[in-house]
């Protein structure tokens, strides 16, 4: 079993800078591919980037590439996502997830994560 918890949401101006973290519980946190989502309310959650167990691999959505980069430290428990150049449409909860130790690549659908966060708000001003 893996519980996750995001932390770093908050509130930042347009083209400002935030760093997600999601600190994981459990032994299986190493072997696993992790990624990051996100919603708007009154639509679906979309995936925004993800990163195999080692963190030799990584994939970014198209919305979000070159302002994102995804990270892990598993002497830490942790994945992370620095968000740069902040947009409006940018805004959203953001998700951290985790698929159990069975993929050696990155994951990016979300039917296959195992585990999922409550989530951190990220709200930008234009």
């Amino acid at each position: 079993q893996v519980q996750l918890g995001e932390s770093g949401g908050g509130l930042v101006q347009a083209v400002g800078s935030l760093r997600l973290s999601c600190a994981a519980s459990g032994r299986t946190f190493s072997s696993s591919a992790s990624g990051w989502f996100r919603q708007v309310p009154g639509k679906e959650r979309d995936f925004v980037a993800a990163i195999n167990w080692n963190g030799s691999s990584t994939y970014y959505a198209d919305s979000v590439k070159s302002r994102v980069t995804i990270s892990r430290d598993n002497a830490k428990n942790t994945v992370y996502l620095q968000m740069n150049r902040l947009k409006p449409e940018d805004a959203a909860v953001y998700y951290c997830a985790v698929a159990r130790g069975k993929y050696s690549d990155y994951v990016s659908e979300g039917y296959r994560y195992d585990y999922w966060g409550q989530g951190t708000q990220v709200t930008v001003s234009s």
